[in-house]
């Protein structure tokens, strides 16, 4: 109750309607509603005082229509065919289609002129429109007042009302008053400005043990307190502001084109239709503006029809590998971020969004505490992980865990090495090149509130970013929404993509451009390169850089899943097989492998036509025994 209080508190309350109260329902000769009769007596239309059909002398032929009812995933009441005579079959009459207006039980059909609105209109699929006529009891849930159960609503003044202990029409609809909310006018039983019709039976403040209520911190939300303004080509309403429209900005009580739960589009269209940067609201920050970043090289794929996003399914995105926008925000408890919080923190414009538990990969976390655990939905242990072609080349590293796209192995504690997403730094190697901020895009200015040490923390969206984030230094959003660099990379990092393994590897550059336009870009986020291409770092870096190499092709960019004997992963060394090919030099029948010596970080490997040996020295690659060609 505390909640909807401050609704009310806050709210725009219109002045009563004047004139002709029953506006549009006035279908008497003579009025402005847009189709008249030739009778004069407005009420007959509906009513005839002897003779009506029941208990509300109804006059209009009832309608005996049936009708596909609201369903969906999350809904637990269930829509029964509204009972004939009924509240809700007397607005059907008319409302369904299936019986001229003015088709009357007393006086025939009265002749009529004009048309109505076809969004009036609602045929026989109800499914787009709010339920209604429910099947009793009605049952309990965590959205719901509790008192709707119990036949009573949270409306103060009790407008909205349940009818016999049930949802119909006229709970939320004044058939004989057009104008009580005179910036909605559609009879509705008292203002609605800032939700407050749907906060009558939905109540963000209700808690029922350990579940979770889908609209809880609503009123704290950008969406419930935006003052922006609604441009009438938007369609969303009539009212003019995002604070005022509520609800209505995303839900239309009639006539939804999502597939369940009222949504005016589908899934992230509902989202696109504001954050479009167009003029459907306004003002509108530059960093709300999304629409262009899913036009970008890169962006999170959208759901496909072969796994369409549900309210429903569960947390662990199995077999439906995509990000629509509710996968990563939770839009009734959505925040505009005004400070960035540090890592591994989730940032407020992603509150109350589910996650999973990084330590076994599986069990729900609702809401997440940390944003790597909102990634892990995906990017974890779920199944029907895919490799897209779109994201770019996709290294094969020497060391492999078995689903190298299962990213909790990769950053566990338990890594041989990694960078430090899901648990503080490890600097017993030390970490010559790091610097002490992480740089903003320009690359010559650090940020001041992303502070990094050996020990410090960061999160996945300080790699994989839109190109133009606000956080540092762009204008556009924040987090992996899309970017003109491959795999969602916030700046530039370049692979080396050779056609064979162990062949000749173009050059990235002659001479190795260490700047922020240059092909390591994304590593001089948080790495001085003038230091890694010294032998501060390491003494092969320099001829490495030199040589066009990219950092890919010796290093994993997220941590060892997997270790072996060769290779023991420290300093994130696991080289791309598809570049670095064993050793041809070594004799049978020693195996033909990789290896790394982290103590004199030296190779045993094949790599643009040289053998690295173990002794540190290098020299041209021999043709392996028995195979007659180099691989």
């Amino acid at each position: 109750m505390a909640g909807l209080t401050v609704l009310l508190a806050g709210s725009t309350l219109w002045a009563q309607t004047s004139g002709d109260a029953m506006g549009v329902h006035n279908l008497g000769a003579g009025s402005t509603s847009p189709i008249t009769g030739s009778s004069s007596d407005s009420c007959s239309y509906c009513h005839a005082p002897h003779s009506g059909l029941n208990r509300t002398l109804w006059n209009q032929k009832l309608t005996t229509q049936t009708y596909t009812l609201y369903s969906s995933t999350t809904e637990r009441n269930k829509g029964r065919q509204p009972t004939l005579g009924g509240d809700s079959n007397e607005c059907l009459s008319c409302h369904d289609g299936t019986v001229a207006v003015g088709n009357t039980v007393v006086y025939g059909q009265i002749p009529m002129t004009g048309s109505r609105n076809p969004a009036d209109v609602f045929g026989s699929n109800l499914q787009p429109s709010h339920p209604f006529s429910l099947a009793r009891p009605l049952k309990d849930n965590i959205d719901l007042a509790i008192t709707v159960k119990h036949g009573k609503t949270l409306d103060p003044t009790g407008a909205v009302k349940l009818i016999d202990g049930n949802v119909e029409c006229t709970s939320c609809h004044n058939p004989h008053v057009q104008g009580k909310d005179q910036k909605s006018l559609n009879f509705l039983v008292k203002d609605s400005s800032s939700g407050q019709l749907c906060l009558a039976c939905h109540d963000p403040t209700r808690t029922m043990g350990s579940q979770v209520n889908p609209i809880a911190d609503w009123t704290t939300s950008v969406h419930a307190l935006s003052t922006a303004t609604i441009s009438m080509s938007a369609s969303l309403g009539t009212y003019p502001t995002l604070t005022l429209a509520a609800c209505t900005s995303c839900h239309g009580s009639h006539n939804g084109s999502g597939a369940a739960r009222l949504l005016r589009a589908p899934d992230e269209l509902d989202c696109l239709t504001c954050h479009n940067g167009g003029s459907s609201v306004s003002p509108m920050a530059s960093y709300a503006n999304l629409a262009p970043e899913y036009a970008k090289l890169t962006a999170h794929p959208f759901p496909t029809t072969a796994y369409p996003h549900d309210a429903a399914e569960g947390t662990l995105l199995n077999n439906n590998r995509h990000a629509t926008c509710v996968d990563c925000h939770a839009p009734h408890s959505s925040q505009s971020v005004g400070v960035f919080t540090p890592a591994p923190l989730i940032r407020i414009s992603q509150k109350d969004v589910a996650g999973i538990n990084a330590s076994d990969g599986v069990s729900a976390l609702t809401p997440a505490v940390n944003q790597y655990e909102n990634c892990l939905r995906c990017h974890g242990t779920s199944t029907g992980k895919q490799v897209l072609t779109t994201n770019g080349y996709l290294p094969a590293r020497a060391v492999s865990y078995s689903d190298p796209l299962n990213l909790i192995p990769q950053f566990a504690l338990a890594s041989t090495s990694s960078h430090p997403v899901m648990h503080v730094g490890n600097s017993i190697l030390g970490q010559p090149s790091l610097l002490t901020n992480m740089m903003q895009e320009n690359g010559s200015t650090a940020n001041p509130n992303r502070t990094l040490s050996p020990t410090a923390q960061i999160l996945c969206t300080d790699c994989h970013n839109s190109d133009d984030n606000r956080e540092f230094g762009g204008g556009g959003p924040n987090g992996p929404h899309g970017s003109k660099y491959y795999h969602l990379l916030e700046r530039q990092y370049v692979y080396n993509t050779p056609t064979v393994a162990g062949g000749t590897v173009a050059n990235l550059q002659p001479s190795p451009d260490l700047t922020a336009n240059g092909p390591y870009a994304l590593c001089a986020k948080c790495h001085n390169l003038s230091i890694v291409n010294s032998s501060a770092s390491w003494s092969g870096h320099v001829n490495h850089l030199a040589d066009g190499f990219s950092c890919s092709t010796c290093h994993t960019a997220h941590g060892m899943g997997a270790a072996n004997a060769s290779i023991s992963g420290q300093r994130m060394v696991n080289f791309d097989a598809n570049i670095v090919a064993p050793n041809p030099n070594l004799v049978t029948p020693q195996p033909i492998t990789f290896t790394y010596s982290a103590g004199g970080n030296t190779c045993v490997l094949e790599c643009h036509g040289q053998a690295h040996n173990a002794d540190g020295t290098v020299s041209p690659a021999a043709i392996r025994r028995g195979i007659g060609k180099r691989k």
